[in-house]
């Protein structure tokens, strides 16, 4: 995420950055619990977007569970006009190793802008998978070719290094924003 967030601000995109609970209780304990159900952490993402107190356009997102809990709330503060887009990096679509549990039965009807940028080789959800999947016309994907679920490219297959990666996640990104927010 730091990486990103500075791609992100060389760019030009101001950008806030929280944690949920769970994940800095991570860093604090031995023990490595599971995260909780997505739609327990919607009311602490919603308490984070309040906080920033922001006037003007606000794009919100996150990456991985961040912006599958961001793309839960991203409708309704769009219907209301807190927010003008929603931005997820490495979508969780589905968990490893099981394609069939999938994670994308609200973004069918999604009527945010949003932008999903993924790595082609996510484990969580590949371009070959989610080519198969019904998402809004509101979703646009950035394919990052050979990325992980970190966007990061195996440097010695796919020509890509992860700087380029960032490089090409700031500009595409910045690029949306502006054509979202006008």
């Amino acid at each position: 995420m730091t990486a990103s967030a500075k791609a992100l601000a060389e760019a030009g995109l101001r950008v806030a950055r929280f944690e949920f609970d769970y994940m800095a209780a991570r860093r604090t304990s031995a023990s490595r619990k599971p995260p909780p159900r997505a739609d327990r952490l919607t009311p602490e993402y919603i308490a984070a977007v309040d906080a920033l107190d922001v006037k003007g356009p606000l794009i919100i997102g996150g990456k991985s569970m961040g912006g599958r809990v961001a793309s839960m709330v991203a409708d309704e503060l769009y219907a209301s006009r807190r927010i003008a887009g929603l931005l997820c990096l490495g979508y969780p679509f589905h968990p490893p190793d099981k394609p069939g549990q999938l994670r994308t039965e609200h973004l069918a009807g999604l009527e945010t802008p949003a932008l999903i940028v993924q790595g082609t080789r996510d484990v969580f959800g590949t371009r070959q998978e989610v080519s198969t999947y019904a998402l809004s016309k509101a979703i646009e994907v950035l394919w990052l070719e050979d990325g992980d679920h970190d966007l990061k490219p195996r440097k010695s297959v796919s020509g890509f290094s992860a700087a380029d990666h960032l490089k090409t996640l700031g500009e595409a990104v910045s690029s949306w924003a502006n054509r979202i927010v006008r």
